[in-house]
């Protein structure tokens, strides 16, 4: 069982920055793979950006690429999302998602893939 908490979101001008982190319970959060989704009002729930358990995978969507960055510190059982060039159209909840991974290269981009979720962490980003 893992537990995640998503911490960092707030107000933001565009262009601004944001660092979101999530925290995981749980002694096997080393071998787990997480993701960081997004979900706009009305929309549905987004792949934003994955990572491997080992760190050395990840993978961005395409909306995201060159602009924000995952990374995990498996000692501190944590994730997190550097986000720059923040634009408006990035204002989203964003959410936490982890699962068992069986190799370290292994990331999953599809919500339906993940056992855990966080709450979720408002980004607000003005114009």
């Amino acid at each position: 069982q893992v537990q995640l908490v998503e911490s960092g979101g707030g107000l933001v001008q565009a262009g601004g920055s944001l660092r979101l982190s999530c925290a995981a319970s749980g002694r096997t959060f080393s071998r787990y793979a997480m993701s960081w989704f997004r979900q706009a009002p009305g929309k549905e729930r987004d792949f934003v950006a994955a990572i491997s358990w080992s760190g050395f995978s990840t993978a961005y969507a395409d909306s995201v690429k060159g602009r924000f960055s995952i990374s995990r510190d498996n000692a501190k059982n944590t994730v997190y999302l550097h986000m720059n060039s923040l634009k408006p159209e990035d204002t989203a909840i964003y959410y936490c998602a982890a699962r068992i991974a069986t190799r370290g290269s292994d990331y999953y981009l599809a919500p339906l893939e993940y056992n855990y979720w966080g709450q979720g962490t408002q980004v607000t980003v003005s114009s």
